[in-house]
């Protein structure tokens, strides 16, 4: 799953000019750099839950790049946790699911509408049939095999 939400958000950030990391449709709109704050925010939750205990924190949004990096530092420390032998939280997994991949997907899909709304909306695909690996969760995706308009 989280290798999923890499690949969704790696597609929808990959390529992003600068200047969209600031777009604001409404004033009480989150721009798209505070929506990936955000969602670093929420794997790094996801990780004090996995470790049995629950510590949220709100940051600061980082210069575009240096988010888009958190992001996928925040994933990839989460995926590892889970992958490691490191015991979790009885019934944690559930609450993973539910609450931080379930939120970080959706934020993807409200960068990929503020995308469009910008101007530079990214190419359809059959995402059932995408290269999504297990363990890639950074930038680095495989390229898309079954893009459409």
């Amino acid at each position: 799953m989280l290798a999923t939400v890499a690949y969704r958000a790696g597609k929808v950030l990959r390529d992003a000019p600068a200047e969209f990391s600031s777009m604001q449709v409404a004033a009480t709109v989150r721009t798209p750099n505070e929506i990936l704050a955000h969602m670093g925010d929420l794997f790094d939750w996801a990780l004090t839950m996995a470790r049995n205990a629950t510590v949220w924190h709100d940051s600061v949004p980082l210069e575009w790049e240096d988010e888009v990096s958190r992001f996928f530092a925040t994933l990839t420390a989460f995926d590892t946790h889970l992958a490691s032998t490191a015991p979790l939280a009885p019934g944690v997994i559930p609450m993973l699911l539910q609450g931080a991949v379930a939120d970080a997907l959706t934020h993807t899909g409200q960068l990929a509408m503020l995308r469009r709304v910008f101007g530079q909306p990214i190419r359809g695909e059959s995402y059932a049939r995408a290269n999504i690996a297990a363990g890639r969760t950074g930038m680095q995706q495989a390229p898309a095999r079954f893009e459409f308009d």
